[in-house]
This record gives C-alpha cells, structure tokens and sequence, in this order.
C-alpha cells in the first residue's frame, strides 16, 4: 500500500479505449503503463498486437501511413494487406501463411496472412505479484479446413522496462495444419535514425534478390530518409539463445529482442529508409517471408499435427544508454 497516491492508475495500470471516427472507428485498445515509463497500446481487434511502445515519451515503434484500420476494412486479396498494415510497434503474420501472396496446394494465400485482422475473441487484464498481465485468444479457423487457435499472454514488470511474451499456438482442428509465423516487429522515428546502431549475432547473412545484395555489405547501417528508396529484406542465420539489439547513441535509448531460435529459427531484417516510409523490421519467425509455397518446397515448411501445440516466447527490454 502506497499513502502517497489515491489510486494505482496515478502511477501505473491498463486502460480500456475505443478509437472514434476513421477506419478506426470503435476499435478496442489497452493502453498500458508501469511505474517507470514504459508504455504500450495492445489492440484488441487486431490480434492482440502491440500497436505502440516507447519508453518516457520517446516513441520506439513505426506507424504506417494508413494510421488504425479496423478488420472491417481488411483486403486480403494479394498484396492488399498494405492498405491496413499499421504497422505499430509489432504484427502478427500468420498464421497459416507468412511473407509473399502464393498458390499453395491450389489454396490461394495473401501477403502476411490473415491472423493480424482478426479481433481477440477473448481478452483482459490483471495485476498479480507486481506484474501486469495481458491475455488474449485468437481464433484463426474455418469451416471445411484449418483450425488454429493463439493464446497469448504478456507481461510487463510494474518496475522493469521488460515485456515477455508468449504464444501458444494449437492445431484444434483433425487434420494436419500448415504453421507460419513471423513476429514484425517495426523499429521507427525517434529511436531510428541513421544515428541507429544495430547489433544482430548472426553466423551468416544472405540476401533477398540481387536488389538486396546490392546493399549487403551495409545492411547494419542505418541513413537518412531516401526518396524512392526500395527495400531490402536480409535473412540472417541465428543459433541457440540469441538476442538482437538497436541503440540510438544520441536519443538514449536502446531496445533488446531476446528469444530461442530453437522456437523461431528464421530472423528476417527488413530494411526500409524511403522517406515517410521509414522503418526498420527486426524479424523473428518460424519461416523465410517468401511464400509458403516456396517453403514447402525447400522442405522448411513446419506442419501441425491435429492436438499439437507450439510456443513461441519473445522479450522486449526497453533501455536508456
């Protein structure tokens, strides 16, 4: 008990909102503070996703130019998913298809999947042993084909700047279940800049396509926003227990992304510096962003027996350094 305060939400807390006006228009937000300044916006209607982070006012995360779009609005023919990626500080992809839009086993699959525009079918908060805990289930099913349920839960310390995540992902349904799954996690203005300095333990780095490798040799610096920049997409090898690292020397500011590649063996930076599309995409997931088809052809594709589950554990540590 603290007699300095009237209520806890003078220091900390979860706050339940509901956007107004706009493709936005009634989506459901958490919006999440502990008690020394890390905050950050769960989306309810938008599988639970972490739409912004910063820490003490300083933005970390990258918002798209198309701001809230509720699923409503969804697309989900081809690359149409652009039209709703917000982006925010980190999308779910998946979670039965990740990365280009293909042809797979005659089932047509759009960019990303369809995971991410799918509203939490449960989700709520509560404060236990100084821990504020979110937890949220997403189904992801149909009838006359697959059946994936997400359960996901997230806990942020009320005195440390840390947010550990966990998924589980279960195949509920009778048949086996292809799974993809890639974390997008979107680095943006403030804490990017080309003052950013990226640290990825990789064993080895391959490039995308010939675009890509043109720009290898620098593809841990960061520069200045670039008119007509086109992206460019490295796919780093990662062994063991690994954490990933961007620190911004002049804002003070550092951020850490610790997970087992045992879970997640692929990590995908994505390399973005045009101007207004400016962001930096730290990446970890069970696939490459090719198309589920071509995993399946290199034999990478991972398969979900019926009653299986998988986890998947990600952490956040947000710094100043």
């Amino acid at each position: 008990m603290n007699n300095y305060i009237g209520h806890p939400a003078q220091i900390y807390g979860v706050e339940e909102v509901r956007l107004v006006g706009g493709r936005g228009d009634g989506m459901r937000l958490f919006e999440v503070r502990n008690a020394t300044g890390l905050a950050f916006t769960v989306s309810a209607d938008r599988c639970a996703d972490i739409v912004r982070l910063s820490l003490n006012g300083v933005n970390y995360g990258y918002f798209a130019a198309c701001g809230f779009v509720a699923p409503a609005y969804y697309d989900h023919v081809g690359a149409g998913f652009l039209k709703s990626f917000t982006a925010g500080f980190m999308t779910t992809c998946g979670l039965r298809a990740v990365g280009s839009p293909c042809v797979d086993e005659g089932e047509e699959l759009p960019l990303h999947g369809t995971v991410s525009h799918i509203p939490c079918e449960n989700i709520y908060h509560f404060i236990e042993n100084d821990e504020i805990h979110i937890r949220a289930t997403v189904r992801d099913a149909r009838l006359f084909g697959d059946k994936l349920l997400l359960e996901r839960e997230y806990i942020c310390p009320l005195y440390e700047n840390t947010i550990r995540m966990c998924d589980t992902i279960r195949n509920i349904g009778s048949a086996d279940c292809p799974l993809e799954v890639l974390y997008h996690c979107n680095l943006g203005y403030p804490l990017l800049d080309e003052n950013l300095q990226l640290s990825i333990p990789s064993t080895g780095v391959e490039a995308r396509n010939a675009h890509a490798q043109s720009g290898i040799a620098d593809w841990a610096k960061m520069e200045k926003p670039q008119r007509g920049y086109e992206e460019m997409c490295f796919y780093h090898k990662m062994q063991g227990k690994t954490t990933v690292k961007a620190k911004n020397p002049v804002k003070n500011k550092a951020l850490a992304i610790s997970y087992d590649t045992a879970e997640l063996p692929f990590f995908t930076e994505w390399k973005m510096m045009g101007e207004g599309d400016y962001v930096l995409g730290l990446e970890p997931g069970n696939c490459e962003p090719d198309g589920r088809d071509v995993m399946r052809k290199q034999g990478k594709l991972e398969i979900l027996a019926p009653g299986a589950e998988k986890q998947h554990h990600i952490t956040f540590i947000m710094t100043e350094e």
